[in-house]
């Protein structure tokens, strides 16, 4: 069951935290989060699963910055969330969405328990021009049922920036940046 907005103020506080927060942008079934001035982009030309890849950093002046197609670019929302007993999950807006700019790539998926700010995973079809301070995805958050272990994480939990992947914190068993060791099973 998806909470209705008038649920999440009441949750605001205890099962819910968003700061900071705006009742203006409280919808009738989730909350409009919005984009910080910055963004990342990665500077490889073959990203690496394996391997922590260099990013560089953009700012967003307040004329905005024009999002070009075939780039990934990275962002954090302004907005930074504690989820506790509830599953949070994000989307693009649909005005957003009609402009052809894909918000999160696959990342829309949160686990009850989390705390930080939003990575935004964006892709546009089209140049598109962004805005810091823009409303450029919702927050909704589901009931959860039966027992459950509260997410916990050494890459993503208590973030308080952009998070470029770390997934090779994961195929790394020390969690280095840059193995010279193979993968198991000739899975390189």
């Amino acid at each position: 069951m998806i909470l209705s907005g008038q649920e999440i103020r009441s949750q605001l506080g205890k099962n819910i935290v968003i700061d900071p927060f705006d009742e203006a942008r409280l919808n009738p079934n989730s909350y409009n989060l919005t984009l910080h001035d910055e963004l990342m982009v990665y500077e490889e030309v073959v990203l690496d699963m394996r391997k922590a890849n260099r990013t560089r950093r953009i700012k967003i002046p307040p004329e905005g910055l024009v999002l070009s197609p075939n780039q990934l670019y990275l962002g954090r929302t302004v907005e930074r969330t504690e989820t506790r007993n509830l599953v949070p999950m994000i989307e693009g807006r649909s005005s957003i969405g009609r402009l052809g700019l894909f918000v999160h790539v696959t990342a829309g998926f949160g686990d009850v328990g989390f705390c930080g700010y939003w990575t935004l995973e964006m892709f546009a079809i089209q140049p598109v021009r962004v805005y810091p301070g823009v409303a450029i995805c919702q927050i909704f958050y589901h009931d959860i049922r039966g027992p459950f272990t509260a997410y916990s994480s050494n890459k993503y939990q208590n973030n308080t920036d952009i998070q470029p992947s770390l997934l090779f914190k994961e195929l790394n068993p020390e969690g280095e940046a840059d193995p010279q060791r193979r993968l198991p099973f000739g899975m390189d």
